[in-house]
């Protein structure tokens, strides 16, 4: 690998896999210095199939990865040279993929060799036998719809007040959650952080944070941004940006200037 920088292709997942992979990527990266970022909070986990160089993510060495969901920023430091597919997965795919309650995955990055079973090291041989990106991500999403589908299946309540929370933009109630799957507040909190792997209400503050940066990032207004997104203000917008991103919402927000837009 000669050339420096980072290149990817991305592709749709199958429709068998869309309920569980959000985004497949195939990526190829290489530095001459290390480059270091923030990984914001997301309402979703990540696979990295992956080998070359390892790189560091929350403090561990790695190269093939993944972890569950998280309340806050992760750093990663990345030289390479490395390549590999991404894969974003909801977390019911983490869920029915890896065999194991989510809250033991929360806030950790995990080498792919403390998996349960031998599906990910033999995923990974044969990706690095697949020379093309396209078949690369045709492969990886095989070997993931062959494992999903024998996986048990989750149970629908969970999904169910999860899904809630993500049309609400994160802000739903746990109470009225609860209510509404006829459940009390703590047997919906004991069983969303088992199948998602945070607490319903910490799983709103990263759903939250999201949909403001996203809106943030089309040139929206910042206060009107808190506002709509149901921050308190803006002062508590910047503590969680801070918090779940390593950023403000001044940063990400795109700024005019006399050539166009600047970032």
């Amino acid at each position: 690998m000669s050339e420096l920088g980072l290149a990817m292709v991305e592709a749709d997942p199958s429709a068998a896999l869309r309920p569980y992979v959000t985004r497949l990527c195939a990526y190829r990266e290489h530095y001459a210095a290390p480059v270091v970022r923030s990984q914001t909070a997301m309402p979703g986990a990540v696979l990295i199939l992956a080998f070359g160089a390892p790189m560091e993510a929350g403090g561990r060495r790695v190269t093939s990865f993944t972890g569950g969901l998280s309340d806050r920023f992760t750093v990663t430091r990345a030289v390479g040279p490395c390549e590999g597919v991404e894969v974003m997965l909801t977390p019911f795919g983490a869920r029915k993929l890896y065999g194991v309650p989510m809250r033991h995955l929360t806030n950790l990055v995990l080498p792919l060799d403390d998996l349960p079973g031998p599906w990910a090291v033999a995923a990974l041989d044969r990706l690095a036998s697949t020379p093309s990106w396209r078949e690369r991500l045709a492969l990886v999403d095989s070997l993931l719809c062959a494992r999903l589908s024998a996986a048990p299946s989750v149970r629908p309540e969970v999904p169910w007040a999860w899904a809630r929370l993500l049309e609400s933009g994160g802000r739903l109630s746990v109470a009225s959650l609860a209510e509404s799957l006829g459940w009390s507040r703590r047997h919906l909190v004991t069983r969303f952080h088992d199948e998602v792997g945070l607490p319903p209400k910490a799983a709103a503050r990263v759903i939250r944070f999201g949909r403001a940066l996203r809106l943030l990032q089309s040139g929206r207004d910042i206060a009107a941004v808190a506002a709509e997104c149901g921050f308190y203000d803006q002062s508590h917008m910047n503590r969680e940006f801070r918090v779940l991103g390593d950023t403000t919402p001044g940063h990400v927000r795109p700024r005019l200037s006399a050539t166009g837009p600047a970032f």
